[in-house]
């Protein structure tokens, strides 16, 4: 089953990165999944998601970076 996801937020600790997607439309948002994996797993994700933007790109060319949100959207970040 897929999701759909707007924002992703990046969480870590030495043992595991938490991975939070979430779907926001203002003034709320809804958190679609949590993943939580080991810090080799999430290199391997890094790589091959790097690995596959780059094919992506020589077959439809660049992806132009997306601006961040200008407000926070109802979330704040913990200090």
């Amino acid at each position: 089953k897929g999701e759909y996801a707007n924002i992703m937020q990046v969480l870590h600790t030495k043992e595991e990165f938490v991975l939070d997607f979430l779907n926001v439309f203002p003034p709320t948002g809804t958190l679609s999944a949590r993943m939580i994996v080991s810090p080799g797993h999430f290199k391997r994700m890094l790589a091959a998601m790097v690995e596959n933007l780059k094919k992506y790109e020589e077959k439809f060319g660049s992806v132009e970076l997306s601006e961040a949100p200008a407000s926070t959207i109802g979330f704040q970040a913990k200090e």
